[in-house]
């Protein structure tokens, strides 16, 4: 699932080639991506493009007259930049905005249709679509040990629930607990004032990193090779490979249609995690699927 760094190349991206530009038409050729019935996708036709912005790890584009486009890429929706006159992907293309500039194509791999469009109007309306997570490139220690506290789990689940930090899934989770040296099971309300700094500044060092380096890789361009598995990254996808700090072979943990990377060597002093003597503690603490994480409101 795109997370806050590529989330935030996309609307970088989207600003600079359609920022100001006119919609000609919003085409949807699946009807199941469509999550709303009203308003109807043929009065965003004439409208502006007057801001793009990224709601946690969903992508909104404003219209004129307060008309929104939410877009949730879930787990396989990408988006594409063409020419006006580009066709879409044979069954993998979704929806398609014409606008005077160019064509922005959402498309989704496979055949689970999990990414999403909700129109509205209005910014009540837009705002009920905002998770609540925390703004983590935008906060203070204080304030993230509050948001980290206010429930009780995991790390690795905390840093995902979209209500507690925003932007943050799978992926970025495994990078920040590998990089401030933390078990991903270790409970939020355990960890000491130095560990919950320590992952604070961790928080922000990756994603900071990790969207410099997209945005340099992307430079004036559009993002093509969005995937939650790059080559660079410690431990996320990294199964049986060796750490690069510690060489120690990097361990797994799944669960449900989540997955947990880890360095034992780095994170867990040494001990591997077996699946069954986590069985209990995961399923009380993770949602049997991401779209139950994903849609849990606030």
């Amino acid at each position: 699932m795109p997370e806050l760094p590529d989330i935030t190349i996309y609307v970088e991206a989207l600003r600079r080639l359609a920022g100001g530009a006119i919609l000609d038409q919003l085409g949807v050729l699946n009807p199941f991506v469509l999550r709303t019935v009203s308003p109807n996708p043929e009065v965003f036709a004439g409208r502006e493009l007057t801001a793009v912005l990224r709601l946690g790890k969903r992508i909104v584009l404003s219209f004129s007259e307060g008309h929104h486009a939410v877009i949730h890429l879930m787990v396989a929706g990408r988006l594409q930049w063409r020419a006006r006159t580009a066709k879409l992907p044979p069954r993998r293309g979704l929806a398609a905005w014409t606008f005077s500039t160019g064509k922005l194509i959402l498309t989704e791999a496979g055949t689970k249709r999990r990414a999403s469009i909700h129109l509205v109007v209005g910014e009540e309306a837009l705002a009920a679509h905002d998770p609540g997570g925390l703004e983590v490139l935008h906060t203070d220690l204080p304030a993230f040990r509050a948001a980290i506290t206010r429930e009780r789990h995991t790390l690795k689940r905390t840093l995902t629930d979209p209500r507690l930090l925003s932007g943050i899934g799978n992926a970025y989770s495994d990078e920040i607990l590998h990089h401030a040296r933390l078990s991903p099971f270790k409970l939020s309300d355990s960890l000491s004032d130095d560990e919950s700094a320590k992952l604070f500044d961790s928080v922000v060092a990756v994603l900071s990193d990790w969207t410099t380096r997209l945005r340099t890789e992307v430079g004036d361009g559009f993002p093509e090779k969005v995937t939650a598995f790059r080559e660079d990254m410690a431990v996320h996808g990294r199964f049986g490979r060796p750490c690069p700090d510690c060489g120690a072979p990097v361990q797994r943990i799944r669960y449900a249609d989540s997955e947990a990377n880890y360095c034992a060597g780095c994170q867990t002093g040494g001990r591997i995690l077996a699946d069954r003597s986590l069985s209990r503690l995961l399923k009380a603490d993770w949602p049997k699927t991401l779209d139950d994480l994903e849609r849990r409101p606030r």
